[in-house]
Formats: C-alpha cells, sequence, structure tokens
C-alpha cells in the first residue's frame, strides 16, 4: 500500500500555491540543518564555555545524530496514521521546544541530551516534507521536487550556519540555539498558511508498514547512506579547528569557509535532482566516486586559505548524492515510503555520528586534522561497495537472474 498521494490523485494546485508548500517545507529544513550543523561551527566556543575539549564537543554532534538514528523510525511509525500536514506540525513544534531547552542547557553533559532529544523529530521531518512535494508533481519531476525541498538544508549550511557561528561568537553559542527555535516556530505558521490538509492520505498501519519496510534493497540503500556520506561529516565537523590549527587563520575566517561548503551543498543538492531524474539509482554510484576523489584531495589542501575554502566548497557538492538516494529509497519500499523516506535520514544522521567519532580517533591518535579526509575516503569506498551490491541486484531483479552466493 503506497501512503503517498499518487500524483494523479493529488490536490490540484497552482504552481504559485505549489511553490508555497515547497518554500513553508524549505524553512523548516533550513532550521534543522541550521539545529544540525550550528555545534560544527561553535565548536571552539563551546568548549570554551563548557570547559570541555573540542573533540568532546563532537560528542554533542553524535549525540544530535544519534537522535535522529532513534526518532526517524520511531516517529513515522508512530505518526503512521496520522495525516501528513498534522505530523508535519506536531514534528516543528517539538523541534522548537528541543532547542529552547538546548540554548538553556547548565552543562556539558545536559547538552548532549537535549541535543538527543532535538535530533528525534529530523528524519521523520525530511521524510514526510519529501513525500508531500513528491506527491504533487508528475513521477519524472520528483528528483528535482525533492531537491527543492531540500534546498532548505543546504541553505542552512550556506547561511544558517555561518549566522549562527557569527552569533555565537559575538555573543554566545547559546543564541544559535534561539534562532533555530524561531525559525521552527515560523514553519510551523508556514505550514499552517500553505500546506493543504488531504482528506484522501492513505494512513497506513505501523506493522504493515513495518513489514514493507523489510526489503534487502532498502537497508543497502540506508547503508550507503550510512557509510558513503560519513566522510562529508568527519571533514566538516572538525573543519573549524582545522581552519585555527593547520591554516593558522584567524576564527573570523570559520563563517566564511562554511558559507564556502553551503553553496557547494546547495549546487550540489541542485544536481542531485537532475542526476536522479536523468540517471535514476545510478546517479548514487557516480556521486559517491566523486566524493571519494575530493575527500582524498582535501588533506592537500588546508595549509592555504583559498585552498581550504575551495576543497570545503567541493566537499560540499557531495550532498549531490542525497536526493537521487531519498527518491530511490521511496521506490524501493512501497507499503513503507514514509518509514523509508524518514530512515534515509536516520542512515545519514549514522553517517553524521559515524564521521566525527572516526575522524575524532585518527586526531586523538595523532594523524592530524587534516587525516579527516583520508577517514572520509575510506568511509566512502565502503558506501561505494554496497552500491555496486544494490545495483546488480536491482539488475538481476530487472532481467529476471537469480543471484547466487
Amino acid at each position: 500500500m503506497n501512503d503517498t498521494i499518487p500524483a494523479q490523485n493529488a490536490p490540484q494546485l497552482s504552481k504559485g500555491a505549489l511553490l508555497m508548500i515547497e518554500i513553508a517545507l524549505a524553512i523548516g529544513g533550513f532550521g534543522i540543518g541550521t539545529g544540525e550543523f550550528a555545534a560544527m561551527g561553535l565548536m571552539p566556543s563551546i568548549a570554551g564555555n563548557l570547559g570541555v575539549s573540542e573533540p568532546q564537543v563532537g560528542h554533542v554532534i553524535s549525540a544530535y545524530a544519534l537522535g535522529v538514528v532513534v526518532g526517524a523510525p520511531l516517529l513515522a511509525i508512530a505518526g503512521a496514521r496520522l495525516f501528513h500536514r498534522h505530523l508535519l506540525l506536531l514534528l516543528m513544534s517539538f523541534y522548537a521546544l528541543a532547542n529552547i531547552a538546548s540554548a538553556l542547557a547548565p552543562s556539558y553533559q545536559s547538552l548532549v541530551a537535549m541535543r538527543f532529544v532535538a535530533g528525534l523529530p529530523h528524519g521523520t521531518y525530511f521524510g514526510v516534507a519529501a513525500l508531500v512535494v513528491a506527491s504533487l508533481v508528475p513521477p519524472n519531476q520528483r528528483g528535482k521536487a525533492v531537491s527543492r525541498m531540500m534546498i532548505g538544508l543546504t541553505l542552512a549550511v550556506l547561511i544558517g550556519n555561518p549566522l549562527a557561528t557569527w552569533l555565537g561568537q559575538s555573543m554566545s553559542w547559546r543564541y544559535a540555539f534561539v534562532l533555530v527555535s524561531g525559525v521552527s516556530i515560523l514553519t510551523v505558521v508556514l505550514i499552517s498558511l500553505f500546506v493543504p490538509f488531504n482528506k484522501q492520505q492513505i494512513r497506513n498501519n505501523p506493522l504493515l508498514e513495518l513489514k514493507a519496510f523489510n526489503r534487502l534493497q532498502v537497508w543497502l540503500a540506508l547503508f550507503i547512506g550510512a557509510t558513503g556520506f560519513a566522510g562529508v561529516f568527519a571533514v566538516f565537523s572538525y573543519l573549524a579547528p582545522t581552519i585555527l590549527q593547520v591554516t593558522g587563520e584567524n576564527k573570523m575566517w570559520i563563517p566564511i569557509v562554511m558559507a564556502a561548503f553551503g553553496l557547494g551543498g546547495f549546487c550540489g543538492n541542485i544536481a542531485g535532482g537532475w542526476l536522479f531524474d536523468k540517471y535514476q539509482f545510478k546517479a548514487v554510484g557516480g556521486v559517491l566516486l566523486w566524493s571519494i576523489f575530493i575527500l582524498l584531495l582535501y588533506p592537500q589542501a588546508t595549509s592555504e586559505l583559498w585552498s581550504i575554502s575551495l576543497a570545503a566548497f567541493l566537499v560540499g557538492t557531495i550532498v549531490a548524492v542525497s536526493p537521487p538516494l531519498q527518491t530511490h529509497l521511496m521506490d524501493a519500499a512501497p507499503g513503507a515510503q514514509t518509514l523509508a523516506a524518514a530512515s534515509h535520514h536516520a542512515a545519514f544522521n549514522t553517517a553524521n555520528a559515524i564521521g566525527p567519532l572516526l575522524g575524532g580517533l585518527a586526531i586523538t591518535a595523532g594523524f592530524g586534522w587534516s587525516s579527516t579526509g583520508y577517514v572520509g575516503a575510506a568511509t566512502t569506498t565502503v558506501g561505494l561497495i554496497f552500491f555496486v551490491i544494490a545495483l546488480r541486484l536491482q539488475q538481476c531483479n530487472l532481467t529476471g537472474e537469480t543471484v547466487t552466493g
């Protein structure tokens, strides 16, 4: 049973109405993305204020990622019977409260706990939002529709994260999470105004959704996301201290280099939607090969400001893997699309946990801040192996072959 609205049965909307839906959902993505990445740009500030090391602040990032991993499947299953509009409103309201709690956290331990809580609605929001926009366009335009909705997340890295970093450096890191809460409240208002209430939406039985989710192609796609994108987080999580310790630049340059990463993410996101509509699942493999090349190049580029800025931009373009993998997952899990779409972001935040953890281990072992690029290339190679297996299975299914071994 498919829980999206078939395009031919979807509410008839004008281009303007569809645009406002996409904008409303993208602003929610902007708020969530800013909240997800805020601690990365403010790593030195948080460490100094709470009296912990920068690698320990990496655990704050990992706690949020773990919250996404736990929350995405649980909330997708719990919300399977809800209308998409109502579920989106609940998720963003929860996110606003969790970020206020993060801003008020009195200690390192409480901040770790609050970031875990804040991560819970992340995956389900993006999953449901992707289902909503994909259901409102023809099938051959779904990749572009998902990428347009995801623009908010890439703009969070381009604009939101540098803004949060500047705000945290100028006042306190706590104000960055206040900003995120404000954007989340704005999203609640916009969803209320523009996202239609579709009474014809099919609402699934949670147990049936779990059963439909249990497919090998679904799990392989999740493994691709969890390992293939870990390299981006390994690099990005430690970009701020790398600029200070390796490049030797003033902290004022951190938001600028972060913005270069965000611009790369913006370009990569648009390219990813186009690539899926043109090449389908094969687009994922192409992006993974590109990722390995860029991550191997990164350590050679950290000594100069211009080169680390360019490298940050190129690492950002790896975001191109997200729209094709997201859309492929929805195709691979008919009858469990809410759970699959949400779990895509759980997989990416498993990457967000793996990347900083392995990167931090390499740094602590004495390999240096730049070694995160090599760590990332290794994890992406694992993702490429999962992709090759998944592509082979897909080709065998299309030709009616039997896979042995």
